[in-house]
């Protein structure tokens, strides 16, 4: 038997259960996986946080994990080719990654790079495909500048070292304590809060081509119109409220045209990630059976990286 956290009714991580379940044997299109670690992302509470069209309880938690190839279906390949039991691999947009071991679509699943940890590959593609998918919706152009909103957080990283690939200058918010990091990553830190619109403008010293926000807060959607009169170009993950009302570009992982574009990228960022040229950076780990303890320290805003669960 595995274990596995459920969400049994709808509200915060601490009604979750943590209970014994069977991992049913693969069939043709399927792989089971030992889970070595699970990444834990905002989404995987706020998509049980309140009841929600097309989920129904109990909820699996967790959507990408990396570990080690237990069973194979029939005839099966993942999505990176040719895969046998024992193989490490990382798996992304599956459902239930909070567990012991799991059985999901080999299509989800794709050879881990020896040079990964586990920590680090099952914290890769979340955030790896919103970053790159932003940055794809905006038409973000080489030489161009940006303005992105939150660029301390995961997503943030994540758009900072890929826009810093395509040749594109990035003014990032964050809070003060975080400049570092945003500078760690090739950003030009500026401070949210009042009097943001004045100090993105002098920081850039150029116009603001597009804008990412990774935050959803008033004050980032408000500024973010002010800077950029071409709504086409403003993308958020954040403030879907907001994205309909004023008429700019919002994003989800739910979203058809979302999926397949990042389905579309998960080779070409693990690719990346495998040669050194992508870095997941890690906050600390938790035992798996701290899963509620691990997403409120998540959910707390400020992490200072990724956090994995350790079964």
């Amino acid at each position: 038997m595995a274990r596995q956290w459920l969400a049994t009714q709808w509200g915060d991580p601490w009604s979750w259960e943590f209970t014994e379940v069977q991992t049913p044997a693969p069939r043709i299109g399927e792989v089971t996986i030992r889970v070595r670690a699970a990444g834990v992302n905002p989404a995987d509470a706020k998509h049980v946080a309140s009841a929600r069209s097309g989920a129904t309880l109990p909820v699996p938690i967790g959507y990408e994990v990396s570990g080690e190839l237990t069973a194979v279906g029939p005839d099966t390949r993942i999505g990176s080719g040719e895969a046998r039991v024992g193989d490490d691999v990382l798996a992304f947009r599956v459902y239930g990654g909070y567990a012991t071991e799991i059985t999901v679509p080999a299509e989800k699943v794709f050879a881990k790079p020896a040079s990964l940890s586990h920590e680090a590959a099952a914290n890769l593609l979340l955030a790896g495909t919103t970053a790159s998918e932003m940055l794809h919706v905006t038409r973000v152009a080489p030489g161009e500048t940006i303005l992105l909103h939150g660029a301390s957080g995961a997503v943030g990283v994540m758009v900072l070292q890929l826009a810093a690939r395509l040749g594109v200058r990035v003014i990032g918010t964050a809070s003060p304590s975080s400049f570092t990091r945003v500078e760690q990553f090739g950003g030009t830190a500026v401070a949210h809060g009042p009097g943001l619109h004045d100090r993105v403008t002098d920081a850039a010293g150029a116009p603001i081509a597009a804008v990412l926000d990774a935050v959803g807060t008033d004050e980032a959607v408000d500024v973010s119109l002010a800077l950029v009169a071409d709504r086409s170009r403003i993308v958020t993950v954040a403030a879907a409220a907001r994205a309909q009302s004023e008429g700019f570009a919002w994003i989800v992982g739910s979203l058809p045209a979302s999926a397949a574009y990042r389905d579309g990228v998960r080779a070409e960022l693990i690719a990346l990630a495998g040669a050194g040229e992508l870095e997941i950076p890690l906050a600390r780990t938790y035992p798996l059976t701290q899963a509620r303890e691990a997403v409120s320290f998540v959910l707390d805003g400020h992490p200072g990286g990724k956090v994995a669960l350790i079964p």
